[in-house]
C-alpha cells in the first residue's frame, strides 16, 4: 500500500484550519484583548489577567462545567493526533512520542522515564528565571497582575487545577510545537523560520497578560522549539510545562500569601 502524500495546498489549509481551532484564534483575541487593556484609565501594571476562574456559583456545576472545559479542551489535540497517526509504530512518531526511531543506546530501557526526568529539567530552567522575569515585567509597568486562580477551595480544587494545567501542556506542546513543526517541515520552511514562527505564536496567545507575557513565552518557545528541532521529542515539553503550570496554579495562593506585595494587585 503506498503511502498518502498530501499537497502543499492543503497542508497550509490543514494548518490554518487547526491553528484557528486552538491558539491561532486564542492569539487573535489575546491580542484584541492587549489593545483594549493599553486604553483603559487604569494603567497595565495595575490590571489583573485571571486565567482559572469559577464557572458557576454552584460548586456541582463548577466541578462539571470545569470537567466540560477540560475534555473539550482537549478535542484540537484529538484532531491533530487524528491527522498524524501512522498505521505502523511509532503511531505518533509525527509528534515525537513513542519508542525514538533506533531507539536508545540500551535499547531494553524504556524511553518515557528519561524524558519524564528532562522534563522536570527544562522546567526548572524556565520556571526559575521565569519567575524573574515576570516580577520585573510588573515592576515596570509593561505587565498586568497574573491571577493563575480564584476558584473557590473544595475537594475537588487542586485536582482540576492539575487536569487544567496537563489541558495546557497537551494542547501547547503537541499543536505549537509538535505539530506545527511537522507541518513546517513539510511545507519545506527551513528550522529556524520554524522555529521563531513556534515561538511567536506562543507569545501572541499570551498577550493578555500584557508585554512581558508576550516576551517570556517568546523566549520559552524559542527554548522549546530548539529543544524540540534538534532532539525531536515532545514527551519533556509536555512534562515541564505541565510542572510549571502545576506549580503555577496550585501555588499561587500560598505565594500571594507569604509575599503579597509582589505577586499581589498593585494599588
Amino acid at each position: 500500500m503506498q503511502p498518502i502524500t498530501i499537497s502543499r495546498t492543503r497542508l497550509r489549509w490543514e494548518l490554518v484550519i487547526v491553528l484557528a481551532l486552538s491558539f491561532g484564534a486564542s492569539g487573535v483575541y489575546a491580542i484584541v484583548s492587549i489593545i483594549e487593556r493599553l486604553t483603559r484609565d487604569q494603567p497595565l501594571s495595575q490590571q489583573t489577567a485571571t486565567i482559572n476562574r469559577p464557572l458557576s456559583e454552584q460548586a456541582v456545576l463548577d466541578l462539571v462545567y470545569q470537567l466540560l472545559s477540560f475534555t473539550f479542551g482537549l478535542a484540537p489535540v484529538a484532531l491533530v493526533i487524528f491527522l498524524v497517526w501512522r498505521g505502523t509504530s511509532p503511531h505518533l512518531g509525527a509528534l515525537g512520542l513513542g519508542t525514538p526511531l533506533g531507539g536508545y543506546r540500551n535499547p531494553k530501557r524504556r524511553w518515557w522515564p528519561r524524558e519524564i526526568w528532562l522534563g522536570v529539567g527544562l522546567a526548572a530552567l524556565i520556571g526559575i528565571p521565569g519567575i524573574g522575569f515576570y516580577l520585573v515585567s510588573k515592576g515596570i509597568g509593561i505587565n498586568a497582575t497574573v491571577v493563575p486562580t480564584v476558584l473557590d477551595t473544595y475537594w475537588w480544587t487542586i485536582p482540576i487545577l492539575v487536569l487544567q494545567a496537563l489541558k495546557a501542556a497537551l494542547g501547547e506542546e503537541l499543536i505549537v510545537v509538535a505539530y506545527f513543526f511537522d507541518r513546517m517541515r513539510k511545507l519545506g520552511v527551513g528550522p529556524v523560520t520554524t522555529v521563531i514562527s513556534s515561538a511567536l505564536l506562543r507569545g501572541s496567545y499570551h498577550l493578555y497578560q500584557g508585554f512581558g507575557g508576550f516576551l517570556g513565552n517568546v523566549i520559552m518557545g524559542l527554548v522549546f522549539g530548539w529543544f524540540y528541532q534538534r532532539y525531536g521529542r515532545a514527551l519533556p515539553l509536555i512534562v515541564a510545562h505541565w510542572v510549571l503550570d502545576i506549580v503555577s496554579f496550585a501555588g499561587y495562593p500560598l505565594a500571594l500569601a507569604l509575599w503579597p506585595a509582589l505577586f499581589g494587585v498593585a494599588s
